[in-house]
């Protein structure tokens, strides 16, 4: 059985990147699918200093829970089985350690999420996680 992760980030793009992963999954006649999203961590001095941890732990739990919302009802819909998980950290680094952290056979993902930075063709974050696994990584316009 393959491990496929998605990260998604509640983008159009990523929203396609989870089509992709049930139709892979069914071709590979079954496969595990792991649902993440990465919320990048909070580094003004101004906020730590405002809220406590806790507040702000909710806050990446809540920015999380969200992010995965309109990929969770697509697999829910398709009624394919799936493991999600939210993590804090630089973005693609999270991912590319994710990745490794569980075996993944491969990696589905958008070419664009919702970050303000862009590339030229291809999002920074997808960049970055291209350059960092070894591992097949198809990507979804």
């Amino acid at each position: 059985m393959r491990t496929i992760l998605v990260p998604v980030d509640g983008s159009e793009s990523s929203a396609r990147a989870v089509k992709a992963a049930i139709k892979a999954a069914t071709e590979f006649g079954g496969s595990k699918l792991l649902l993440l999203t990465v919320q990048p961590p909070i580094i003004s001095g101004n906020v730590t200093r405002f809220f406590s941890t806790d507040a702000i732990q909710d806050y990446y739990q809540d920015e999380g829970h969200n992010a995965l919302l309109s990929a969770k009802a697509v697999l829910d819909e398709a009624g394919v089985p799936y493991t999600e998980a939210i993590e804090v950290g630089p973005v693609a680094a999270t991912i590319a350690n994710y990745a490794k952290n569980n075996n993944c056979d491969m990696i589905i993902m958008g070419t664009r999420g919702l970050g303000a930075v862009t590339g030229f063709v291809l999002g920074s974050v997808t960049t970055k996680v291209l350059s960092m696994v070894d591992m097949p990584v198809a990507l979804v316009k």
